[in-house]
């Protein structure tokens, strides 16, 4: 009995230290307002947007230094870039591994993306805008072309 106490104390400490680093899907972006506050939560919210297929939410946090993509990319370019994405970045659950700096002030984020069976890293680069907001600017969609097969 007290072997059957261990196992059980042990798988719960491994499931909980498990789901401490997995990120499951947020919910979009429910308001209008552009960009995030941090790089991680301009790339959350963007996987999270995604994640909901709403293209709406993804412009509002995918973008330049000169603010979100629905307002510098023409709405016809914008919904195609944003599906093709959308297939790359399709996901179950998502962690973030690490934060860097980058170039001219960017932050590039290494972050990891399940789907089923599958599971890919890939970059994300986020900018800060003249609006002081982050946008998620880049995604290296190579790696995760295994997800957009998978969909």
């Amino acid at each position: 009995m007290k072997r059957y106490v261990a196992v059980l104390v042990l798988l719960a400490a491994c499931t909980s230290a498990a789901q401490q680093h997995t990120e499951t899907p947020l919910s979009p972006v429910s308001s209008n307002v552009a960009g995030a506050d941090t790089p991680k939560q301009a790339v959350q919210e963007f996987l999270a947007a995604a994640h909901a297929q709403d293209l709406k939410a993804m412009a509002l946090v995918w973008g330049t230094n000169n603010g979100p993509a629905r307002d510098v990319v023409e709405h016809s370019q914008l919904e195609k870039r944003e599906l093709i994405m959308q297939c790359y970045v399709t996901h179950d659950t998502f962690t973030v591994l690490s934060e860097v700096q980058g170039e001219k002030g960017a932050r590039v984020l290494s972050v990891s993306l399940t789907k089923g069976q599958f599971s890919r890293q890939s970059k994300f680069t986020a900018v800060q805008a003249h609006d002081a907001r982050w946008y998620v600017e880049d995604v290296q969609l190579e790696p995760l072309k295994d997800l957009c097969a998978a969909s």
